[in-house]
């Protein structure tokens, strides 16, 4: 399991993804950092995002692939202020783990279910295991930075037949991979972008495992994905918490 953060978050400081687009040093050791092909080419499409937003503030030579902006990341600025005056890294990886603690509340209560067998049963408990560690590593970074990891709260979800679960957890996963890609633009910190970006990679595989399960195509929103807000994406999982 990655080793969790421990550079204190500061609002005075400029946001990652405006670093990276401004120092081509920097960016090629974040990529290393990062590792993978995988990672390095979802990577380009948050950094094409922010030069994007900051009119090709990249400049120069780039490490990352050329790739055309989504113009997605960008846009959450509008929502959510300025990184360096709005939400801080703690705060962003509080949101993070309050939806792995929902994800793994989701996976725990499908297992048990005994609606799947074989295979399908298989690739669930892997899931959950993945969104297992996504929440330790995420509770770990926030006691590292000198947060208070947030506390799981209780959950329902229809579980009334496989396929409809199979199309939930769709729908859960792929909300996920976009909350994820809502903060890029908000973070301050390299390592939390990275572990930000490392998750988000997974989140996205999981999403796109679950589409050809149940018909869709594994890009539903084409060549980029579509960020959401914490707005909306915390409006859209209030459903599953009991008050």
């Amino acid at each position: 399991m990655p080793e969790p953060m421990t550079t204190a978050p500061d609002r005075e400081r400029p946001g990652a993804m405006e670093d990276l687009a401004r120092d081509p040093g920097s960016r090629r050791r974040f990529l290393r950092m990062v590792g993978g092909a995988g990672a390095a080419s979802a990577f380009a499409v948050f950094l094409a995002a922010c030069n994007d937003d900051d009119g090709g503030g990249g400049g120069g030579s780039s490490s990352a692939p050329e790739v055309a902006s989504p113009g997605g990341v960008a846009s959450n600025r509008d929502r959510g202020g300025d990184p360096k005056e709005g939400t801080s890294d703690i705060e962003i990886l509080n949101y993070a783990l309050a939806l792995e603690n929902l994800e793994t509340s989701f996976y725990g209560k499908v297992i048990e279910s005994g609606l799947f067998r074989g295979a399908q049963l298989d690739l669930i408990k892997k899931f959950a295991d993945n969104e297992r560690q996504h929440r330790e590593l995420l509770e770990a970074t926030v006691k590292k930075l000198g947060g208070t990891p947030v506390a799981p709260v209780k959950t329902t979800f229809p579980l009334e037949s496989a396929r409809s679960v199979l199309r939930l957890a769709a729908t859960i996963e792929n909300g996920g991979a976009a909350a994820y890609l809502g903060q890029a633009n908000r973070i301050r910190d390299k390592e939390v972008l990275a572990a930000a970006l490392s998750i988000h990679s997974v989140e996205a595989r999981h999403a796109a495992t679950l589409n050809g399960l149940i018909g869709l195509p594994p890009t539903p929103q084409g060549s980029f994905a579509v960020p959401l807000s914490m707005e909306e994406v915390l409006t859209t999982v209030q459903q599953f918490i009991v008050s």
